[in-house]
């Protein structure tokens, strides 16, 4: 069976192309290592740009939506599994325990609590699972510069700042998260 990754992203594009771009080769690349995908279920934004990539690729792509959004219309109907839920809540568990690991790509504030809670549990012990950023076009470096204060402010300890991985390149961010052996 094939490790599965969840990826965080936007209901939106964004402005910039390159998140386009980003989220499509995240896509292949992860279908490339034999990565299944593991996702917030929509045919929208970036979320659906990664999913069309893997699925254009053959890969498999699992879809976690709560009915609202599905009701909405928001969900993708062409994915190898689509687990419809009640609330964000066990949604977030859903993709946390299906997963062996976890990438934020560009987003909004979902996207950031999304990524923020599995590293928190990471923090607390409740999985040892990598975390990571795909940091397109320096998207989150503010955020980065943040975290370094939080450290410094003694809210935030080294080895969990440490913990996080930070990449530009998919390539390396996958080698650093060890889940593509």
């Amino acid at each position: 069976m094939n490790k599965r990754v969840a990826v965080f992203c936007g209901a939106s594009k964004g402005h910039n192309p390159v998140f386009q771009g980003y989220a499509h080769q995240l896509g292949e690349k992860l279908v490339e290592n034999q990565l299944d995908l593991v996702y917030g279920g929509g045919a929208i934004g970036l979320m659906g740009v990664i999913a069309d990539a893997v699925i254009k690729n053959k890969g498999h792509v699992i879809g976690v939506i709560t009915r609202k959004l599905k009701n909405l219309e928001v969900g993708h109907e062409g994915l190898t599994q689509l687990h419809v839920v009640q609330t964000m809540h066990e949604r977030k568990a859903l993709m946390a325990q299906l997963a062996d690991g976890f990438i934020a790509l560009p987003g909004g504030i979902g996207t950031l609590e999304e990524i923020i809670e599995v590293y928190t549990w990471l923090q607390l012990e409740d999985h040892q699972k990598p975390c990571a950023f795909l940091n397109v076009a320096g998207y989150y470096d503010l955020f980065f510069n943040f975290l370094d204060q939080m450290t410094v402010a003694g809210f935030l300890d080294l080895k969990t700042r440490n913990r996080l991985i930070i990449e530009s390149d998919i390539d390396q961010l996958l080698v650093r998260m060890g889940i593509n052996d």
